[in-house]
């Protein structure tokens, strides 16, 4: 399921909480309206208040993190791309093919079908291998004095690493979100628009307010859901490094 629909599902399950509170009020009893009623109630609920508040504020700080992370690495592969194509170049005439197949390789992974971000992240999340045949190109190599086999051996550091930051990214798109943490964040969200909903009015001021914070919380779930998977949705990490990587390539 998207994160755009379980942040729906999320809206449905916390406004009508709130629609549910409303129709409720008329049901109670004189005493249960009484203000010190009202008084334990809203004490409590700023107690569910404060907890929602500190949940949502750990999650979208942890999922801005997650998001950072996986900016930094599309980066640092970009970064590596660049400085193993340089490194190539310093090497001889001989590594002239293989700076040729790395460009291929990078080229496939930027803009097949007009798309930018779809292959690449395509890759990462399927676990395609990537990079193979520069790999091998690169041992085929035969270095002719020190200064090549230093750059030799450093072209094969920074082809590994490139294929460690992938799987890297690969390894973590495959862990979940919590569902239980979800699920409870969900029914304090609920909990708390019924007792809004039950000592509330009914008119339609009322029902626009309540409809509007249920909006605005249940965004939140958006964004956090969003940035736990960057790698596709609404709010994806950025490939222009590649792009620019790309255009430096067999300079």
């Amino acid at each position: 399921m998207s994160p755009l629909a379980k942040s729906l599902i999320a809206l449905g399950c916390v406004f009508g909480g709130s629609l549910l509170g409303v129709f409720c009020r008329p049901l109670l009893r004189d005493e249960y309206q009484a203000s010190d009623s009202k008084e334990v109630v809203r004490l409590v609920m700023g107690l569910v208040v404060t907890t929602v508040a500190l949940a949502l504020g750990l999650l979208v700080g942890s999922a801005k993190n997650f998001y950072d992370t996986q900016n930094a690495e599309v980066t640092q592969i970009a970064a590596n791309y660049i400085l193993l194509d340089n490194v190539l170049a310093h090497y001889s005439g001989e590594a002239a093919e293989v700076r040729g197949t790395l460009r291929t390789e990078l080229a496939y992974q930027v803009e097949e079908s007009g798309r930018a971000d779809s292959r690449t992240y395509d890759n990462i999340r399927s676990g395609v291998r990537v990079g193979g045949s520069v790999l091998d190109m690169l041992q085929q190599l035969s270095p002719k004095d020190d200064g090549q086999r230093f750059l030799k051996q450093e072209a094969l550091n920074l082809e590994m690493q490139l294929g460690q930051t992938r799987w890297l990214m690969f390894a973590q798109a495959t862990v979940p979100f919590p569902q239980l943490l979800l699920t409870m964040l969900i029914a304090w969200l609920f909990v708390l628009f019924v007792s809004f909903g039950i000592f509330a009015p009914r008119n339609p001021l009322v029902l626009t307010g309540l409809f509007v914070s249920a909006t605005a919380v249940c965004g939140a779930i958006l964004l956090i859901l969003e940035m736990y998977n960057p790698q596709a949705g609404l709010i994806r990490v950025s490939v222009a490094p590649l792009h620019a990587a790309l255009e430096q390539l067999g300079r």
